[in-house]
């Protein structure tokens, strides 16, 4: 599983031209589920990304987290970030979750999120979504389970 995190001041996902999510400051999370991926994976990752300390405190350090400054989060499935570039040019996706199992982890994240306080706003999963955004910093970091859950 992969989340590819950025600290934003504002972010929007619209589908047909239509805002389906919106936050202010907050996180906007890009989610890429892989075949082999689980429920206890995508606790993990949710419960470090709830934790992700990465908004400045009064003394300009990343110690805080999205809960500590009144952040929301904006969740975007993504099955690119699984894309395979190793041979030719056109992106393989062959390692992307299966839809209805990607579907099915990417709702459990939004519970999880919701479950722990939050009102996570999100897409549309496997629509054609435009997203806007002023990243703040900027800051992106990419989670990936490979290296956080061992």
């Amino acid at each position: 599983m992969r989340f590819l995190v950025q600290r934003v001041g504002h972010a929007e996902v619209k589908v047909d031209g239509s805002s389906v999510g919106k936050i202010d400051k907050g996180l906007l999370v890009f989610v890429g589920i892989r075949n082999d991926d689980t429920e206890l994976i995508a606790d993990k990752m949710t419960d470090k990304l709830i934790r992700l300390r990465i908004f400045e405190d009064q003394d300009g350090k990343t110690n805080l987290s999205a809960g500590d400054v009144g952040g929301d989060f904006l969740v975007i499935s993504q099955f690119t970030l699984y894309a395979d570039m190793r041979r030719g040019n056109r992106p393989s996706f062959t390692d992307a979750g299966a839809p209805e199992m990607a579907d099915r982890l990417y709702n459990h994240i939004l519970g999880r999120l919701a479950g722990a306080g939050f009102d996570p706003k999100h897409g549309i999963f496997g629509a054609d979504m435009k997203v806007e955004l002023l990243n703040d910093g900027p800051f992106t970091v990419m989670m990936d389970s490979d290296e956080i859950i061992k």
